[in-house]
């Protein structure tokens, strides 16, 4: 749901070009992998459960719930229909692409009907069951985050390099949907996750922006690299949200979320990551584009491990500090 999330790449597809579709094998079951992005909705998944867990713990109830199961699962549902919509929405763009040209869809491995009917019934299947095991409020905001993603995000694309920001919005929501399946109601708590999830959005899309440029300009996709190709305005964005999410990192301190192990090491865990949105700054240097992929590749990487150890931080620290 997640600009979260477009498809993080794998450390395979991040050292190498794609192979023609004709030299991979896929079976059904990794068809329908491929459709629900399964490593982004593991994401969605991840933040969405620490938002649960630190809601759960705020209401004085077991975090560890067959309700948190269900949060969890009903997230996932709507968070891979709406990756299967994207992909249906996308599916010539994606042919052009060789970093997607190999997606079921284009592949002609799977129809535009079938991928409509998953991700409708995903997206439906997912909100009633939030609904029915969680709360009207988590069902109906799960509705809303995945219609942003496919029905506003998928198309802008093509349109303007302001899809980002657009669909960072909806990235932003799984940890607030845990913490309203856990609460009932959007608090201060779960806006402070969701402006961390939001923050980190920005510098991690323009690492992939950046990497597959080439990617995105064959197929028409107007992501802030391709528009601007000195990369001034993709740079300036990456350092300014990564300085805007040293403080907000440590937000969950200041509301008495999590005690100050987590804000110390949020600081470092930041600040590091700062450290590589500073390096790749160098891209403005004149480096030849395999260096200038590199940096973008580092980048991508510090984004792909800040994000899962601070929720795990926070969810550790939490754990330790008592309820106020």
């Amino acid at each position: 749901m997640s600009a979260a999330l477009q498809t993080v790449p794998s450390p395979e597809q991040l050292n190498q070009r794609p192979e023609p579709v004709r030299a991979r094998s896929f079976s059904r079951l990794g068809d329908y992998a491929i459709l629900l992005k399964m490593r982004v909705t593991a994401l969605v998944v991840m933040t969405a459960w620490a938002g649960y867990y630190l809601g759960a713990r705020r209401q004085l109830t077991s975090a560890f719930s067959w309700q948190m199961l269900c949060a969890l699962l009903g997230i996932g549902l709507v968070s891979g229909g709406a990756a299967a919509l994207n992909q249906v929405i996308e599916r010539e763009a994606d042919a052009q692409m060789r970093r997607t040209q190999w997606r079921p869809i284009p592949g002609k491995r799977m129809g535009v009907a079938e991928a409509v009917t998953v991700g409708v019934v995903c997206i439906l299947g997912g909100a009633a069951y939030l609904a029915i095991t969680t709360n009207l409020l988590t069902g109906i905001l799960s509705v809303l985050t995945a219609s942003a993603y496919a029905g506003i995000y998928t198309p802008l694309k093509k349109h303007s390099p302001l899809c980002t920001t657009f669909g960072a919005l909806p990235g932003a929501m799984p940890p607030l949907l845990g913490w309203t399946a856990a609460r009932g109601r959007v608090e201060w708590e779960a806006l402070v996750l969701f402006a961390i999830l939001f923050l980190w959005q920005f510098p991690h899309f323009h690492a992939i922006s950046w990497m597959y440029r080439e990617d995105y300009r064959r197929a028409g996709i107007r992501m802030l690299p391709v528009v601007e190709e000195d990369g001034r305005s993709t740079v300036r964005e990456v350092l300014a949200y990564s300085m805007m999410l040293v403080p907000v990192s440590l937000f969950p301190g200041y509301l008495h979320m999590v005690g100050k192990t987590y804000i110390i090491g949020a600081l470092i865990f930041s600040l590091a990551f700062l450290y590589y949105a500073i390096r790749f700054s160098r891209v403005l240097s004149g480096l030849a584009a395999a260096d200038s992929r590199k940096l973008a590749r580092s980048l991508l990487r510090a984004s792909v491990l800040y994000l899962p150890a601070l929720f795990v931080l926070m969810m550790i620290s939490a754990r330790f500090t008592p309820v106020q």
